[in-house]
């Protein structure tokens, strides 16, 4: 089974910048999803940024314009560089990956079609 592992996670003021990093093990799927999502306290998990493995990215509205999702094949990592943040940013953030080439327009961006999910690394935004 796949193992995602977040870091990168922490506390910064608004306006300021962090780099999340997901590393994946026992990774065996050569057309993939992989992507970051955010949750809030009290509130539903959401997309935020999701790559395709032909590099192919969808960005939430939230974040389109800030925040930059990439890939280090080589080294098995996801990346999310989070630039201008905000305080409604705070949220753990979780890394998710799933097989597969094709998914319905929007349904990238949705918690319900990855089944590999990391623990989550924190990151708060203070104004």
């Amino acid at each position: 089974q796949v193992q995602l592992v977040e870091s990168g996670g922490g506390s910064v003021q608004s306006g300021g910048s962090l780099r999340l990093s997901c590393t994946a093990s026992r990774f065996t799927y050569t057309m993939y999803y992989m992507g970051w999502f955010r949750q809030a306290p009290g509130k539903e998990r959401e997309g935020g940024a999701i790559i395709r493995s032909d590099g192919r990215t969808t960005y939430a509205d939230s974040v389109k314009g800030r925040f930059t999702i990439s890939q280090d094949n080589a080294e098995n990592t996801l990346f999310l560089q989070l630039n201008s943040l905000k305080p409604e940013d705070t949220a753990m953030y979780y890394c998710a990956a799933r097989p597969g080439w094709y998914l319905p327009p929007n349904a990238d961006l949705s918690p319900a079609a990855f089944a590999d999910w990391g623990q989550g690394t924190q990151v708060t935004v203070s104004s």
